[in-house]
């Protein structure tokens, strides 16, 4: 009897304690990308040192679509072990994968999960990360790099978005 109470005692420690490490990693994640609104692009280009700097975590120069760097390089300076791709499909493999729209089997959206736009055949062509998302809404807020204030996956900087739901295709968890 007292092996099995000392064995429940570990095994909620361990999850209590994975819990806060999520939780402090997701803040940390957090400030890191609220730290960058207002980053803009030198010339529209795909450039200026931030966006470079965004990219070269993904071994990539100006003059790239950086949307997806962002997110490596936001996870990088976070230490949150995630792939390093500045091509957006790639941050939605199915074992981290918790939300595609239409799904009845959705995990609930957390703060700095990888938001994915997709097209109409489902394929993502833009990402960003959720800042809040509130069940019973049809808005979520985020934070997203190559966008601009109309919402565009080919935008000037970074940018704290209010989007619709129904514009978010996918989400996945790495934290």
């Amino acid at each position: 009897m007292g092996k099995n109470k000392i064995g429940i005692l570990c095994v909620f420690w361990l999850a209590c304690s994975i819990s806060v490490f999520s939780q402090n990693i997701n803040r940390r994640v957090a400030e890191i990308y609220t730290a960058e609104i207002g980053v803009r692009e030198k010339t529209g280009n795909n450039d200026g040192e931030r966006v470079e700097e965004y990219l070269r975590v993904c071994g990539l120069g100006k003059g790239y679509a950086w949307c997806a760097a962002f997110i490596s390089w936001t996870f990088d300076k976070a230490g949150v072990k995630a792939i390093k791709s500045a091509w957006s499909p790639n941050w939605f493999p199915a074992n981290k994968t918790i939300y595609v729209r239409g799904n009845k089997n959705n995990l609930t959206p957390n703060r700095a999960d990888v938001l994915g736009i997709t097209r109409t055949n489902g394929s993502v062509y833009h990402v960003g990360f959720i800042d809040e998302w509130t069940n019973g809404s049809n808005f979520c807020i985020s934070v997203e790099g190559n966008t601009n204030n109309a919402g565009s996956a080919e935008g000037d900087g970074v940018y704290k978005k209010r989007r619709l739901k129904s514009q978010i295709g996918k989400v996945s968890r790495w934290i």
